[in-house]
């Protein structure tokens, strides 16, 4: 079966089993956790549990995007069978580690990266037999997706940085909550390198040596082994639903991965509030599939940005400063992308829940530097009504005042409450592609009219093949903000 992008096979890499147990539970599982689905969805307020009935991505794969698996007859697919190019192939590396499927004996990273890279040699011949003889490892017509949870993310790294560079049969890595800064524990910090069933690879100087990375280069970057673009990480937040590691990491957290180690720099990421595993799970959910599935199959990137003018001061506060004092105040900037028709969110940062964005003064307001609030992708077949040509979605951002500082000592006033905001709202967006190869887009704020666009955003094009288009945000009060909402938007899944 011809492989046509963007429906190329996807590889699932699964993440760390801690005891011997885990791994027999693992390897008793013929999809590895990928095929574990929810019933349950934690309603952010008032916390309760709602009904929500999320199959798995195994089988969402199946129903929303024709995939299927590769087993046959009790086992993988035979050697003489034609492989479907929407097919899902489990990496079962920790097979061997089993006593009762392999030898018992648990292997280094390096190992599992090599026998990946074995896989995707196999899967290469197979789909496309003699590409490799005549093309080598950059074949023009193979291509396969890495779909990896936590450690199984950081075996594709040490393949990527150590083994197989620049390697263009790999199109595109997607992981969920993988520790791409190692796992920092309370009162600890990084995990010590003691390398009891393999926990070292979270340590980071152990993951410098598998990723091949200088001592200045930072543990989570690709180095220029992969596109980062094409290297997608999914972030949790919920650090309540997980299980006691939660305790020794703390918030600000997936429970197991803290927020700021989970994405790999300068990359798309997107957050949702999702533990790292269980029943309230990043893998085993809505916002995780979606991500997945647009991030795979879709066909708009959009990055959104706050390039921020002014942010003024209370009154109180502005004669402080006026009168030679230094003034500090850290903001919070909440944001959080909806698609239209759609009960789960596509990203989620928020200061209740310890991931909000934190403006920095001097870069971002006196600097003049753009403030990254989220990257998304879109999809025409992902669409909740496919009668409508536009891409709906929404963005909430809230603003929130901060404690300001005088001098470095907290500043009070009886007008000064607690959680509230310099802007808060959301606005709607309907993006079109019309005829003449353009794209369009409307907006409105729901303070204006909820769930409505009203306005044309004002459309550039600085770099060939994409859109910029601008919202202005602005509160003009003390204190206050001007901004601008900017949303650029580029072609995915294009040669």
């Amino acid at each position: 079966m011809p492989l046509e992008r963007p429906y190329f096979p996807i590889i699932y890499v699964r993440g760390y089993a801690m005891t011997s147990g885990e791994v027999e539970h693992t390897v008793a599982d013929p999809y590895m956790g990928f095929n574990v689905g929810s019933t349950k969805l934690r309603q952010q307020y008032p916390r309760r549990v709602v009904r929500h009935v999320f199959e798995s991505p195994l089988v969402r794969l199946m129903k929303d995007e024709g995939y299927g698996d590769s087993f046959v007859d009790g086992t993988e697919l035979p050697a003489h069978a034609v492989p479907k190019a929407r097919a899902v192939w489990i990496y079962r590396y920790y097979e061997d580690a089993s006593k009762e499927l392999g030898s018992g004996t648990r292997h280094d990273i390096e190992t599992y990266a090599r026998g990946l890279l074995e896989l995707i040699d196999q899967l290469h011949d197979r789909y496309v037999p003699g590409d490799r003889a005549r093309h080598g490892t950059r074949s023009s017509a193979f291509r396969v997706y890495l779909v990896a949870h936590s450690m199984g993310g950081l075996i594709c790294r040490c393949l990527l940085q150590q083994l197989s560079r620049h390697d263009a049969r790999i199109d595109k890595v997607f992981t969920y909550a993988t520790p791409h800064g190692g796992i920092d524990l309370r009162g600890i910090g990084n995990v010590p390198g003691f390398g009891i069933n393999q926990s070292d690879v979270f340590n980071e100087g152990r993951m410098r040596e598998y990723l091949r990375l200088a001592p200045d280069t930072p543990v989570n970057s690709l180095d220029g082994a992969f596109p980062e673009e094409r290297f997608f990480s999914l972030v949790g937040t919920n650090h309540d639903d997980y299980g006691l590691a939660r305790l020794a990491v703390g918030p600000m957290s997936d429970g197991l991965v803290r927020i700021p180690n989970a994405y790999v720099a300068d990359a798309p990421r997107a957050f949702v509030h999702r533990s790292h595993s269980g029943h309230y799970g990043i893998v085993n959910s809505e916002d995780g599939y979606q991500n997945l599935r647009r991030f795979l199959f879709g066909n708009v990137r959009m990055d959104v940005f706050l390039d921020i003018e002014t942010l003024t001061l209370p009154a109180a506060v502005q004669r402080e400063k006026d009168a030679g004092h230094a003034i500090r105040a850290d903001y919070h900037i909440d944001v959080i992308a909806r698609v239209r028709g759609a009960r789960w969110d596509l990203h989620r940062r928020t200061t209740n829940e310890g991931s909000a964005v934190l403006v920095d003064y001097d870069r971002h307001v006196k600097g003049r530097r753009p403030l990254h609030l989220a990257s998304a992708f879109l999809s025409n077949q992902a669409r909740v009504d496919l009668a409508r040509p536009t891409l709906g979605f929404s963005l909430d951002v809230g603003v929130q005042v901060p404690e300001y500082q005088i001098d470095g000592m907290p500043f009070w006033t009886r007008d000064h409450y607690d959680g509230g905001f310099l802007f808060r709202d959301k606005v709607n967006l309907e993006a079109t592609f019309g005829d003449d190869g353009r794209w369009s887009l409307r907006y409105g704020w729901d303070s204006a009219a909820p769930n409505a666009v009203q306005h044309d955003a004002v459309a550039a094009s600085p770099i060939p093949g994409s859109w910029t288009f601008a919202v202005p945000v602005v509160q003009d009060t003390q204190p206050g903000i001007r901004a601008v909402l900017r949303l650029e938007t580029r072609p995915w899944n294009e040669e």
